[in-house]
């Protein structure tokens, strides 16, 4: 690895803090450098205040999800960006003993999170955001993403990879003449997608040292399991619903640049590598 570098990419909590840390402890496994979390620290697990430690003993980089934002100014409801009543009921239970069970100086670290993380290397540009950077609670599905609004994105936000979740269902999508350049949706740790199965997502990102290659290599998909299955990280409490994960508040977003709430970081051109950890 001394001619590469590598970065793990995850979203979506959810209180999971045993899948949390077992997702750490298999991207150490392999090779990360840097662990991001892309938000959504809190909600629906049942202990909110044993996320915030692992993640600031672990030196994870976070940015804001939605929860975190309300559950950190101290807001009425999650904006998660749910249209279904049903959706916005459960939402609100949730909400409500998350905030209660919150201790005020992790709501005061989750207040206080960038909105966004912004890397350069190799004259690679990429761009970190919950929801996406037009809004934090917006959903990008697989199926309503398609590729012309992936350029628009990259365009507008003048990004050449962008890594969001939110949805809480992995996925990615690559610009046909750029496989390089696309957009990767990292998923949901906290929540396993109501599949059947119990694994969570996360991505790899994996970059080349710019003395041997002037672009990002094309992302690939895989699906490994680690060797040994660490059964504590899926409490049944944890098992995802059919209705999608949490997402922030509409009125919030990535600045496009650079802000005083978008933190800045080098990280090399990337190449994605979606991981499924099986931690049941």
């Amino acid at each position: 690895m001394s001619d590469l570098e590598r970065i793990a990419v995850f979203g979506g909590v959810y209180n999971n803090h045993l899948s949390l840390q077992a997702v750490l402890a298999d991207a150490r496994q392999q090779g990360a450098q840097r662990i991001y979390c892309l938000g959504d620290v809190g909600g629906f697990g049942p202990h909110p205040d044993r996320s915030v430690p692992i993640l600031i003993e672990q030196d994870v980089l976070t940015m804001q999800g939605n929860y975190d934002d309300s559950i950190g100014n101290r807001l009425d409801d999650c904006q998660c960006g749910y249209t279904d009543p049903r959706d916005n009921h459960f939402a609100q239970i949730s909400y409500n003993y998350t905030l209660a069970h919150t201790s005020d100086p992790h709501k005061d670290w989750l207040r206080d999170l960038p909105a966004g993380f912004r890397l350069e290397f190799a004259g690679q540009r990429l761009l970190f955001a919950h929801g996406s950077p037009r809004r934090v609670n917006e959903f990008l599905w697989e199926s309503t993403t398609p590729e012309p609004f992936i350029r628009r994105l990259l365009r507008d936000f003048d990004a050449d990879l962008i890594a969001v979740t939110h949805t809480g269902i992995h996925w990615q999508r690559r610009l046909a003449d750029a496989p390089g350049r696309g957009l990767v949706n990292v998923g949901a740790i906290g929540r396993p997608a109501n599949d059947g199965r119990t694994d969570v997502w996360y991505a790899l990102l994996t970059a080349s040292d710019p003395s041997r290659s002037s672009s990002a290599p094309s992302p690939t998909t895989t699906h490994a399991s680690p060797p040994r299955c660490a059964r504590r990280a899926c409490p049944r409490s944890s098992s995802r619903p059919s209705s999608p994960a949490g997402g922030p508040p509409a009125s919030r977003s990535c600045p496009p640049a650079s802000g005083h709430d978008l933190a800045t970081d080098p990280a090399p051109a990337p190449l994605s590598d979606i991981r499924a950890l099986n931690v049941c």
